[in-house]
């Protein structure tokens, strides 16, 4: 498998799944800017819609957005138990919380990554938007459940995280939101997404005595 990355982008849950797994895989950051990988190909030629991820199969097929190749990596490596059960009322529940992570909370956290500064009423309005979609997630985690879905790490917590975890990149306290704030420090210690911060460079290496 190859994963097109971007450093810190979304695909980065792609890669703290495939690092969960053990999956072997390339990694081929991507300038989303300029349309080039790191070697220099025409990215518009792996995924003509310019963002990452994009996940290359094995027979050079190409899958792109997340919640898609997630759900593909799940249900191709069942006994890893990171996707949901077969039930279907489950199993939509992962759809829900992975649609609701790429169409509402990934939105939200757009124009913070625009390239000009937030200020005034621009501000407020942005991370008041911001603010009813972490209620949300608060919400979700209100019964005391460790993960998203429950009892157990599924790939919508990988993505989850992910796009959470920016908000310590654009200066945005969680600390209004207690179960949230506990959700992020808890899947943040997972080695798997560690090593993949880590690898991303998002994350100092450490040190094993």
């Amino acid at each position: 498998m190859r994963l097109y990355f971007k450093s810190g982008a979304c695909s980065m849950s792609s890669r703290i799944v495939l690092t969960e797994l053990g999956i072997p895989f390339d990694a081929v950051k991507v300038d989303t800017d300029r349309g080039l990988t790191e070697t220099g190909v025409d990215y518009s030629s792996i995924n003509p819609k310019g963002y990452v991820p994009a996940l290359e199969l094995a027979d050079g097929s190409v899958l792109t957005e997340n919640p898609a190749i997630l759900q593909y990596l799940a249900d191709t490596h069942p006994d890893f138990g990171f996707g949901a059960a077969r039930e279907p009322l489950e199993r939509a529940r992962q759809q829900e919380w992975l649609g609701f992570t790429s169409s509402e909370l990934h939105k939200a956290f757009g124009p913070y990554f625009r390239g000009h500064p937030l200020e005034g009423e621009e501000k407020k309005q942005v991370d008041w938007k911001l603010a009813r979609r972490v209620d949300d997630v608060e919400r979700g985690l209100a019964d005391g459940r460790d993960f998203i879905l429950g009892e157990r790490f599924t790939v919508a917590d990988a993505y989850l995280f992910v796009v959470l975890n920016w908000s310590g990149f654009i200066g945005f306290s969680l600390e209004r939101w207690p179960h949230v704030a506990a959700y992020v420090v808890r899947i943040a210690a997972r080695p798997a997404v560690r090593e993949a911060m880590r690898q991303e460079g998002l994350l100092a290496a450490e040190v094993v005595a």
